[in-house]
């Protein structure tokens, strides 16, 4: 009797274990060691391409700008899909910063190379060429873009979609753009828009700091609000909403360059990387680029005293110091803060982007600097933000507030015509 009492106990508790298992694994499994099986409710446009809209590219020879973010939801890469489907004749590669396959650090050139995986030619977009020429053309019957953004105006991949774009004009090629979620979400806008007397590869057209909208909504504003007029496809994805953010969604986080390693980064990132147009490290040469802002000069203690006093949003701030393995400070013990976002739905990045710089160059007038200025008064720091004024605005001691004020009818007026854009609600 007591045998079976117990077998039948046993029973109840293995039947329990497998229904929580299962339960378990009919969710997403995302982030709790159940793998990546694909969310049949959510599409990624590279998967609603070769599912359901295959035409566009059966029987032609495609050229396909990309890098490692390119992949579906189990992770293959659209390279790999591709170079591997009989019908679709994969024909050149194209590689944005950084590279087809994320290697090169920023500002790094990647050579013409033959790649060893697929033997396909690979030409880079950044740096001596960042437009296709009709040579690195020549054959291609359609041009595909498939690249994550991160939703900040200065990350580059979205202008070499939009000189890849001009270029297939040109040169009479269809162009499509295989859309992917903006991780920061596209319900929030923020920030100044570019001034275009300020335009370069980190700001190449007007629009705001946090721009809100995902590449094929991008793409399709390039194309008609600045007359690119290419011929433009934008696949959409299924199951995406404008207020999602990265982690929920069914998709694993691909690093899309080498200092953007997680979302935590992309978050931060709009105003973060202000920093980078001053003599104060951003974090780079760290294992959390963006997320920790110091220089040698700073005292940590202080610094993160004075962030916290501001109050800010949804973010908080802890003294930190770190030794950068490269690019400034490198090697030297820099101190100030990390950026903890605490509730990313209210985090204001940009204002909190100009609360620090504006809070370092008060705290420490003799040490902090905007990096030089070239031959025509511009510093980097100004092509970052996309004017002159602001720069000048906190040497001059404004508050936060005042500075906020004087880019928000531009950033209003931005918000209309965006609307025209937007392909998810």
């Amino acid at each position: 009797m007591k045998k079976w009492l117990i077998s039948i106990v046993t029973t109840l508790l293995i039947l329990s274990t497998l229904s929580i298992a299962m339960a378990d694994n009919n969710g997403k499994g995302k982030g709790h060691g159940y793998g990546n099986e694909k969310d049949n409710q959510f599409e990624l446009g590279v998967e609603v391409l070769l599912n359901d809209q295959k035409d566009l590219i059966e029987g032609k020879k495609v050229g396909l700008i990309t890098n490692p973010t390119g992949v579906d939801q189990e992770l293959n890469s659209i390279v790999d899909l591709l170079h591997n489907d009989e019908d679709v004749e994969l024909t050149a590669l194209y590689g944005p910063e950084h590279g087809v396959r994320g290697s090169a650090q920023a500002g790094e050139y990647v050579e013409y190379y033959i790649d060893e995986k697929t033997g396909l030619p690979v030409y880079s977009l950044y740096g001596k060429t960042r437009k296709p020429t009709p040579e690195m053309l020549e054959g291609i019957d359609v041009l595909l873009f498939d690249i994550q953004d991160v939703g900040t105006r200065f990350y580059t991949y979205i202008y070499t979609m939009a000189y890849a774009m001009e270029a297939a004009q040109e040169n009479d090629i269809p162009f499509i753009v295989l859309d992917r979620p903006n991780p920061i979400s596209g319900s929030k806008v923020e920030g100044p828009v570019l001034d275009m007397e300020y335009k370069s590869f980190v700001g190449n057209y007007p629009i705001p700091l946090r721009h809100g909208m995902t590449v094929g909504e991008l793409a399709k504003y390039f194309n008609e609000e600045h007359d690119i007029g290419a011929d433009l496809t934008v696949v959409e994805m299924d199951g995406w909403k404008r207020h999602m953010y990265y982690d929920k969604t069914p998709l694993e986080f691909v690093a899309p360059s080498p200092n953007m390693p997680t979302l935590d980064t992309a978050l931060v990132y709009p105003g973060a990387a202000w920093i980078e147009g001053t003599n104060v490290s951003e974090g780079r040469g760290t294992t959390q680029p963006f997320e920790l802002i110091g220089a040698p000069f700073i005292d940590s203690t202080d610094l993160a005293a004075a962030m916290n006093e501001l109050e800010l949003p949804g973010v908080t701030f802890r003294a930190a110091s770190f030794t950068p393995m490269f690019s400034k400070h490198k090697g030297t013990l820099s101190h100030g803060v990390q950026i903890h976002v605490t509730n990313k739905k209210i985090f204001q990045p940009v204002e909190t982007g100009l609360a620090l710089v504006k809070t370092i160059h008060d705290m420490y007038p003799e040490d902090f600097q905007f990096r030089a200025e070239n031959s025509e008064g511009v510093s980097f720091f100004d092509l970052l933000v996309g004017n002159g004024w602001i720069r000048e605005a906190i040497e001059e001691g404004q508050s936060i507030e005042e500075i906020k004020s004087q880019w928000q009818d531009g950033l209003e007026d931005f918000k209309e015509i965006r609307e025209d854009y937007l392909l998810y609600k």
